[in-house]
């Protein structure tokens, strides 16, 4: 690979794999620049004590508030990105989730286009995700203009307890969208997959799947351990050059096209540090939007126990239900997603409760079943990633917060109403990224947004942005599918736009061969 390939992607997350699967076969020259390494298959990925109570994977790094406090977030850097430790939860968006919708404290803005528009991509992403999972079971699912391939992972006999418990209250347990082989995973351990890393044990992960696939095609090239340091600007306002730090080296490369992909916080913090004398608040920043709009999904873990039930899964997340995701039930506004959460054990517990005997865990979480409550987080200008010299600052401001707690206590009722006379509930914090989105927004109009639907940047023709930090609303569901079916779709622009445009002016002018 040469210095002056035609795309460089920044980041192999979700997003960054996916659009480098899209293009391997354009045949144009594509280098992948990530941060971090491959996950090793080691020991260490299925310890539950060394992942929830000694941290091993998370980040040796601080983030600050607002106020200057310090605190460790949950991000990680290595191939594949956060996916290598997600849930594998590959939900649509609902269709209403693309349209304005009204909160109890706000307004959740419409897309720039409609449901119908990223459809298509939705099942192409899922074909290559080998997504398991069953329509027809979930009353808010949208149109799928295709069924999944195979089918959703089997409920064990516990949670298939719990399901028909919930389906007896009038509730409509659905079957998760799942990118997981569960056989290929228990076959390496019997543990749960969700927060835990996977090397190449079934987990349908970014580098498994879209990295994998793009890897096959002599035409692209991944450099690992290599953090890009900033971006920088010619003339006529293109990005010109990408400069990146490896083995304490300083190197650069420049492409014709730019796809940054480092993530909601990554991707805002450096085009914010790429400011110059032409662009002084930062690339892609003339709406002075980049870094605001931050949400991070309202959260919770619900844990309801019974001295009666025995919880044997090992895996557990296979459903959830969504009668409270459209309204409240009783006509009010929408409060959000439930579904069940990876299997929790005594050891995952001590991790949050260090001062409580894990023994003693052990029994609580035999007899418990763990659901994870998800609400919409409305999108917020004041909710931002700054940068202060060397530091990230994360000014979080939490939005609808009071209809997150009806969701919580709309299910510990249902809990205890199915034979769990005790609940608890944890929310999660910003040490948790929760599906963290939104920095760096799509929107038809250049004054309120840094990037077309395309997720072009309107102030830089050879950039674009896709990631989740494109997102313009949280909705309350898992976003992965999402960014994964846009793309797609930014994949299939490039190829059949830029791309053409490049090819033509080369044959044109062999001496300028790139995009102008």
């Amino acid at each position: 690979m040469n210095d002056t390939p035609d795309i460089v992607i920044i980041g192999s997350g979700m997003g960054g794999s996916t659009v480098a699967a899209g293009l391997a076969a354009s045949g144009a020259s594509i280098l992948i620049l990530e941060a971090g390494d491959h996950i090793a298959d080691h020991p260490v990925n299925r310890d539950q004590r060394a992942i929830f109570q000694r941290g091993h994977f998370r980040p040796k790094e601080t983030w600050y508030e607002a106020n200057g406090v310090g605190f460790n977030p949950g991000n990680y850097y290595n191939v594949g990105g956060n996916s290598k430790f997600y849930g594998a939860v590959l939900s649509r968006y609902r269709r209403e989730d693309f349209a304005l919708m009204e909160h109890q404290e706000g307004v959740s803005p419409a897309w720039p286009f409609s449901y119908d528009v990223l459809e298509p991509w939705y099942s192409r992403a899922e074909r290559m995700y080998n997504v398991r999972g069953r329509l027809g079971e979930d009353p808010t699912e949208p149109h799928h203009s295709a069924t999944y391939d195979y089918p959703p992972v089997p409920d064990e006999p516990a949670i298939a307890d719990v399901r028909a418990r919930l389906k007896a209250k009038g509730l409509h347990p659905s079957s998760l969208p799942l990118g997981v082989d569960i056989d290929r995973w228990l076959a390496k351990a019997r543990t749960p997959w969700d927060a835990h890393p996977n090397s190449a044990d079934g987990k349908m992960d970014a580098e498994t799947v879209a990295l994998s696939a793009a890897l096959q095609h002599g035409n692209v090239k991944l450099e690992t351990n290599a953090r890009v340091l900033k971006l920088e600007t010619g003339a006529n306002g293109l990005i010109e050059k990408v400069v990146y730090q490896k083995n304490g080296q300083t190197l650069s490369v420049t492409p014709a096209i730019v796809v940054l992909s480092a993530g909601a916080v990554q991707s805002s913090v450096l085009l914010l540090r790429s400011a110059n004398d032409r662009y002084k608040t930062g690339l892609a920043n003339s709406s002075d939007q980049v870094g605001r709009n931050f949400m991070n999904h309202n959260s919770s873990a619900v844990i309801g126990i019974s001295p009666t039930f025995r919880n044997t899964s090992v895996y557990q997340k296979t459903f959830a239900f969504n009668d409270f995701y459209l309204s409240d039930g009783e006509g009010g506004p929408p409060l959000g997603n439930v579904q069940l959460l990876g299997r929790v054990s005594g050891k995952i517990l001590k991790g949050s409760l260090p001062h409580v005997p894990e023994r003693l865990l052990d029994f609580i979480a035999g007899h418990a079943v763990d659901f994870y409550a998800m609400s919409e987080d409305i999108p917020n200008p004041e909710s931002r990633i700054m940068v202060d010299g060397d530091r990230i600052v994360l000014q979080w401001k939490r939005t609808n917060w009071d209809a997150h707690l009806a969701l919580v206590a709309k299910l510990k009722g249902i809990l205890k109403s199915i034979g769990f006379p005790l609940v608890l509930a944890k929310p999660f914090d910003k040490r948790t990224p929760s599906h963290q989105c939104g920095t760096v927004r799509i929107g038809n109009d250049p004054a309120t947004a840094p990037l077309d639907i395309f997720c072009r940047a309107y102030d830089h023709q050879n950039l674009f942005v896709v990631d989740a930090s494109f997102l313009p609303t949280s909705a309350a569901v898992n976003p992965a599918l999402t960014v994964a079916s846009q793309a797609l779709r930014v994949a299939d622009h490039i190829a059949s736009t830029d791309l053409k445009q490049t090819r033509v002016a080369a044959d044109l002018n062999p001496a300028t061969p790139r995009l102008s």
